[in-house]
């Protein structure tokens, strides 16, 4: 099941995290030797639980985007691991809570943890992560990083409170749906990216230049998620196809066929999202309305337009292997439809 979304030819479909990983390295392989050091815990069901979401094959991309905003500008102290660290703990405590949320099953490929131990050991080793992301926070020593941090970590939660007050709600805008994705995804993005340039003292020029390509480029990262609900392949989103439907989520691709459909469209809409009859048949002519209307290339025009922003806020910026890294993670992002 799935539906191919047509890219523009050219260098998004060679694009590649590739130069970013071999950039970034050696940081992350002693990141991975703290979130192995920092998640444990003597309290058995601590390590396993962070260990089983840990070592599920993320990309990692968000830490790397701090160890990379720091090593552009320069950066040669250590601070840097503790953030891209502190960083990666919470996109983990954040992932653990959104299964418990959404009540998923799958996460990567494999088996949630709320699966295997239940909601409340997800819950609470999701705050045992978030505790100790802000005790390295403060062993960093840097007030405006951990600023930054924080307030990412508050307005993560805000967001997360936004889309279950949207929730199977068919009148959500399209304002609403960014104002959630600004919010649960973009916001660690911004500040893993702006938090590189401030324990690197670098200008505030250059500090809102990564915290604006963060932004933009977490944008476009959901959006194109969002897409790949209805269009990928479960391989390729870590959960099952169709996910966001049978939650009644309400995401870009199903707001666009909602309010470019006809009134017989928007009854169906209506029986599914709000009414939770969201079963496969019911699927497959939601994927049908979403092809017709085209909500899923207008959402994936939508995350070309946000990674052009996030290219621009780089542009200033001197050119270097780091710069070129961070630009082709835009076309990867996007790419992940093709």
């Amino acid at each position: 099941m799935g539906v191919v979304i047509p890219l523009e030819e050219g260098k998004n479909k060679q694009a590649s995290v590739k130069p970013l990983v071999d950039l970034t390295k050696a940081d992350m392989e002693r990141v991975n030797q703290l979130i192995l050091s920092k998640a444990g815990s003597d309290v058995q069901m601590i390590p396993e639980v962070a260990n089983h979401l840990i070592s599920s094959g993320g990309k990692r991309l968000r830490p790397m985007l701090t160890l990379a905003a720091a090593s552009m500008f320069g950066y040669g102290g250590d601070h840097h691991i503790k953030l891209a660290t502190s960083v990666e703990f919470m996109h983990t405590a954040t992932l653990l809570h959104d299964d418990v949320v959404d009540e998923s099953d799958l996460r990567r490929g494999k088996s949630t943890a709320r699966m295997i131990w239940g909601n409340q050991a997800s819950v609470l080793v999701g705050d045992f992560l978030l505790g100790q992301a802000f005790k390295m926070m403060v062993e960093v020593g840097s007030l405006e990083a951990l600023d930054v941090l924080s307030t990412a970590a508050t307005v993560i939660a805000e967001g997360e409170v936004l889309q279950l007050s949207v929730a199977k709600n068919m009148e959500t805008t399209e304002d609403d749906y960014l104002e959630v994705i600004r919010a649960k995804t973009a916001a660690l993005f911004a500040a893993a990216a702006e938090v590189g340039p401030i324990i690197a003292n670098t200008g505030k020029a250059e500090r809102n230049a990564l915290k604006s390509y963060g932004m933009n480029l977490g944008l476009a990262f959901q959006l194109v998620d969002d897409a790949l609900d209805y269009g990928g392949k479960a391989a390729d989103l870590g959960k099952n196809t169709g996910d966001d439907f049978r939650e009644g989520k309400i995401t870009l691709p199903v707001i666009l066929a909602w309010r470019r459909g006809t009134a017989e469209d928007r009854a169906f809409w209506r029986e599914t999202i709000e009414g939770g009859k969201s079963d496969d048949a019911n699927l497959e002519r939601a994927l049908g309305l979403i092809t017709r209307y085209g909500g899923l290339t207008d959402t994936i025009a939508r995350a070309q337009h946000y990674g052009m922003i996030a290219r621009d806020a780089l542009a200033p910026l001197p050119a270097s292997p780091w710069k070129d890294a961070l630009l082709e993670v835009i076309d990867f992002s996007i790419a992940r439809v093709s």
